[in-house]
């Protein structure tokens, strides 16, 4: 997973209360399982005019001019700007694969659905709960043309803005220090690798028989 320090990016957006997971990669995609290739259908319904199928060339379909996402200046963007209870919906993982694969470091709203937050975190996404008044701050901000980027700093735990105001964010301790090392839960097990070797081999000792296919 990859880690997690200090982001800049350029901020979109998405003024809407909450998005289920359903909009964030329709149902028909969730037939893949590997992590990467779903950032063209991130918000299918709201980015095409047609629906879209797995395996489509999106190069052809329709496009929605309406749609945030679509407009030339946000299409590098790497910081989510949204409103409430963010995620909610279906538990499906593929939510934060097709943000992250689109290229979205961190999303910054004034709640998250729980597991969507913890999948976020298991994704290397970082999902920042700010109160809703500087939410509404970034908004406006980003609505007028004043705020373009933002700098997130997980290390210190400020959202920098371009007039360099600073807003503060909490974050669970543990959850911080995996983003920072980029240690999704298969991280954290090879950490104990040596520990998990040696309860390994005094099993073979104390349980010989749970090992002898190993043995054979």
């Amino acid at each position: 997973m990859q880690a997690f320090t200090q982001h800049s990016g350029i901020v979109v957006p998405l003024d809407r209360a909450n998005v289920d997971t359903d909009l964030i990669i329709p149902k028909q995609f969730l037939k893949a399982v590997k992590k990467t290739g779903f950032g063209p259908n991130l918000f299918d319904q709201l980015r095409y005019l047609d629906e879209g199928q797995p395996g489509t060339d999106h190069s052809t379909r329709p496009i929605n001019p309406d749609f945030v996402l679509n407009q030339e200046k946000y299409k590098a963007a790497t910081i989510l700007l949204a409103r409430e209870n963010f995620g909610c919906g279906s538990s499906r993982e593929h939510a934060p694969w097709a943000l992250l694969d689109f290229g979205f470091r961190a999303i910054l709203a004034p709640s998250f659905a729980d597991i969507f937050y913890n999948n976020c975190f298991k994704n290397g996404i970082l999902p920042l709960v700010l109160p809703a008044e500087e939410i509404d701050m970034l908004f406006q901000g980003v609505e007028s043309g004043e705020i373009a980027e933002l700098t997130v700093d997980l290390d210190s735990q400020v959202v920098v803005v371009p007039t360099g105001k600073r807003l503060h964010f909490d974050i669970d301790p543990f959850r911080k220090t995996c983003l920072l090392k980029g240690l999704d839960d298969i991280g954290l097990t090879l950490e104990k690798k040596d520990l998990i070797k040696k309860y390994e081999e005094t099993q073979k000792l104390v349980c010989p028989w749970l090992f002898e296919d190993q043995l054979a």
